[in-house]
């Protein structure tokens, strides 16, 4: 994801004061462990998350919550016509247990 230059303070203090509803729900939909980094250098957004079932999940983008999320944070990251952050997939090329 991408966050807009100059928002790094407002995009933390709006993580920071997450509404508890979508908290909810991110748990519900088997989310754990979650973590997002930035790098300055280029507003690159990199979320980690332990995920039970990608089924789960997948149903996120369909919940009102989400939407809402979505819509409260579109001034701030790139994002796509229905205010979903524009997601850049990565090809993993290491992992160890």
């Amino acid at each position: 994801m991408k966050l807009k230059p100059g928002f790094e303070k407002e995009y933390k203090k709006r993580h920071d004061e997450i509404w508890p509803e979508l908290e909810k729900a991110l748990k519900e939909a088997g989310i754990s462990d979650y973590s997002i980094y930035l790098d300055r250098d280029t507003h690159t957004l990199f979320g980690v998350q332990r995920r039970e079932s990608s089924e789960k999940t997948d149903r996120l983008p369909e919940l009102p919550i989400m939407k809402k999320w979505w819509d409260y944070m579109k001034d701030l990251m790139e994002v796509n016509p229905d205010n979903s952050p524009v997601v850049t997939p990565l090809e993993k090329v290491f992992h160890m247990d």
